[in-house]
C-alpha cells in the first residue's frame, strides 16, 4: 500500500471518528483494495491497528522497533487510538452530532471583513451563525455593506446548492477537464464529466465532517454582499476529488 493512502486514511479517520462513515466515503469515492473489493469497517479497523506503520514489527502479539521507516507518526498514531478506545456507541453519537462550521475561513462580506463562526444557546438549542468581525468589533460599515450576521444553517445550504448547480455547468467541467489534463495528461473528458453529475450522491453520502473538508477543499472563497451570495470554485481543488473519483484506485491491500 502506498503510504500517501496509509496516511490518507488515519487523517481522515481523525476527522471524521467513525470507520462506518469513513468506509462509506471511501466507497462513494471508489476506492478499492487491490483485489477490487470495496473498503469496508473491517479492513480499516486492521489498518488503524497495524503498527508495521509507525515503525513497528509484531512478533506473537509483541511489538518490536522495526528496520523499516515509519510513515505514520506517533501524535497520528496516538489520536486514532484515542478515538478507537471510546466506546462503538460514542464515537456514533460523537459523529452524528458533529457540525463542524463549512465555511471557517473562506466567509467574508462584500467590503472584505472576515465572517466568523459563533454561536448563541436558548434553554437546549444551540444557534449557529456567521458573523463579521466589523460587528463583532463594532466597526463602521456603511448602508450597503450587505448582512453582517446571517444563520449558519441557512448560508451553508445555500453555499452546498450553488455548489452542486456549479459543478453542473459546461465552463466548470471545462475547467477541471483542463486542470486534469495539465495535472495528469490524457483525460478521459466523458468520465469526468459523469463523475461531475454523479456529485450531488457522493455528497449524500458523507458525513459532517467530511463535507467540510469538500468545501475547504472546493472553494476558494464565499462572498456575501446585498445581492446575495457569491462562490469561487478552486478548479485545482475540484480536479482531484473528479480525479479521485474517475481514476481506478487499486493501490490498496486486501
Amino acid at each position: 500500500m502506498k503510504a500517501a493512502t496509509v496516511r490518507m486514511m488515519f487523517e481522515r479517520f481523525v476527522a471524521v471518528g467513525s470507520a462506518t462513515a469513513l468506509a462509506r466515503s471511501l466507497i462513494a469515492e471508489g476506492v478499492r483494495s487491490r483485489r477490487g473489493r470495496p473498503i469496508d469497517k473491517g479492513f480499516l479497523y486492521k489498518l488503524l491497528n497495524n503498527r508495521i506503520y509507525i515503525g513497528d514489527t509484531v512478533h506473537k502479539g509483541t511489538a518490536y522497533p522495526g528496520e523499516h521507516a515509519a510513515i505514520i507518526d506517533h501524535d497520528l498514531w496516538n489520536k486514532v487510538h484515542t478515538i478507537l478506545r471510546q466506546s462503538p456507541r460514542q464515537r456514533a453519537s460523537n459523529t452524528r452530532t458533529q457540525a463542524p462550521a463549512l465555511l471557517k475561513g473562506i466567509i467574508f462580506t462584500e467590503t472584505g471583513a472576515a465572517m466568523t463562526p459563533t454561536a448563541t444557546k436558548k434553554g437546549s438549542r444551540l444557534y449557529r451563525y456567521y458573523t463579521s468581525m466589523d460587528l463583532i468589533r463594532s466597526r463602521a460599515t456603511g448602508e450597503n455593506a450587505g448582512p453582517q450576521r446571517l444563520p449558519a444553517g441557512m448560508i451553508e445550504a445555500a453555499v452546498v446548492g450553488e455548489i452542486q448547480r456549479m459543478v453542473r455547468a459546461p465552463e466548470v467541467a471545462a475547467r477541471t477537464i483542463e486542470a486534469l489534463r495539465t495535472e495528469v495528461g490524457s483525460v478521459d473528458e466523458r468520465a469526468v464529466i459523469s463523475a461531475l453529475g454523479s456529485f450531488d450522491q457522493l455528497w449524500a453520502s458523507l458525513f459532517p465532517a467530511e463535507q467540510a473538508r469538500i468545501v475547504q477543499l472546493l472553494v476558494e472563497r464565499v462572498t456575501i454582499g446585498t445581492n446575495g451570495v457569491a462562490v469561487d470554485l478552486r478548479n485545482d481543488g475540484l480536479g482531484s476529488i473528479i480525479r479521485d473519483m474517475v481514476t481506478p484506485r487499486n493501490e490498496v491491500h486486501s
